[in-house]
């Protein structure tokens, strides 16, 4: 059980960390690790706001003296200041990105993530990129372009590199022919249903040992208007069919759609798939590193794999994940959310109910609250449950 002591020794190690001042939110988070429930977040508060009215008035001397006596409460544990350090920060600059996709705005779930990647970038200087996935015509809100960019600009004080993907569609069939020609990419015309059940069996496709010149020949027919159709020919990149993972073996690269572009409309018909994009991508921007949701573990094998097929393993960049804030009760889909505005169930994208930055905004939270929230929580792999109800009172108290 967490005693009045506790909390003063806390207050006090702050207050001495901060000229004096001791902060709600730094404390709160000490008796995290003393085992504070966040169901006891509202009833504890009043208790460090009563300790801190006398702590913050007393000269750092005094709270020094007070805190030798008490330090023994907390001295076996160890809190650790900022974030973590990253490795490979020695001779280079940190380069990140944040890679929203272009299917709705900014909502509380990205701006955490953006958090990560941005601090480390502040930290140790660098380039930090928000590149606009929009490479499946099928998943585009047209609106998404604009208020990406203009919420990123108000997040990073407008230090974010923005990049929209789908204007750097001829990049990505460059290094598609290069894969061809190491022979480390193939086109695919057999029917997914067919290409499946070999692939279960660890067994190749017909297509997998066709050579380099038909293999170029299929691709130039995939881009051709007059060329295969819609579902007819896949690329795909060349692994290892004994994997244990099935969705390891012989992944796509590209298919073709030939559904409009909002941006592009009808002028490209092969589209790259998020392995190739990603992969082209990160190796032309020189990233140094990445924060990302440890639901992309097996896509960055994949992009692994590519980077070695070019050559680039050295320059591959280090890679943490980190695990999901799951809300009991807070939606966090944009579509959905799109679906419910639609509907009129909500106003629109800044309605109070929504998580979305926009919203956020304009209820007077600041990016500032949400980095000090961030900087606490760390980087971690674990998955937490957590109601709007405690996240915001916690972020309440960042943001003041």
């Amino acid at each position: 059980m967490i005693n009045q002591k506790t909390i003063k020794a806390y207050a006090l190690k702050n207050a001495i960390e901060h000229n004096g001042k001791a902060v709600v939110g730094n404390i709160l988070n000490s008796l995290f690790k003393e085992g504070l429930k966040k169901t006891g977040i509202k009833k504890i508060i009043p208790e460090i706001n009563q300790v801190l009215k006398q702590i913050n008035t007393l000269s750092i001397d005094e709270q020094k003296k007070q805190f030798n006596d008490l330090q023994k409460l907390i001295k076996h544990r160890k809190t650790r200041q900022g974030l973590p350090e990253l490795p490979n920060t020695k001779k280079a600059k940190v380069i990140t990105r944040f890679a929203p996709s272009a299917s709705g705005p900014l909502t509380l779930g990205h701006i955490l993530t953006i958090g990560l990647n941005l601090l480390y970038v502040k930290k140790y200087g660098g380039k930090f990129y928000v590149r606009i996935e929009d490479t499946n015509p099928d998943n585009i809100y047209k609106p998404a372009y604009k208020m990406i960019q203009k919420e990123s600009k108000w997040l990073t004080s407008n230090k974010a590199i923005i990049v929209i993907q789908s204007k750097r569609m001829i990049l990505y069939y460059k290094y598609a022919e290069k894969l061809i020609n190491k022979n480390s990419a193939y086109i695919c015309t057999c029917s997914p249903e067919k290409f499946k059940e070999l692939s279960l069996k660890k067994k190749p496709c017909p297509c997998r040992n066709l050579n380099k010149k038909e293999n170029l020949q299929r691709w130039k027919k995939m881009l051709d208007k007059k060329g295969y159709g819609q579902g007819q020919a896949v690329l795909r990149f060349k692994s290892n069919l004994q994997d244990k993972n099935p969705a390891m073996r012989d992944f796509p690269l590209a298919r073709i759609n030939i559904t409009k572009h909002p941006l592009q409309g009808n002028k490209y018909k092969v589209w790259p798939l998020m392995n190739l994009s990603v992969t082209v991508d990160d190796i032309e921007m020189k990233i140094t590193h990445i924060i990302r949701g440890k639901d992309h573990r097996d896509n960055a094998k994949r992009q692994k794999l590519i980077y070695k097929a070019l050559g680039k393993e050295k320059q591959y960049p280090w890679i943490s994940f980190i695990g999901r804030l799951h809300f009991k009760d807070l939606e966090m889909s944009t579509t959905k959310m799109r679906q419910a505005i639609e509907q009129g169930k909500y106003a629109g994208w800044d309605d109070p109910r929504l998580p979305t930055a926009t919203s956020l905004k304009k209820r007077g939270y600041k990016p500032e609250g949400f980095w000090k929230f961030v900087e606490q929580k760390g980087i971690s792999e674990v998955d937490k449950v957590i109601s709007q109800k405690d996240f915001f009172e916690v972020l309440d108290m960042f943001n003041k």
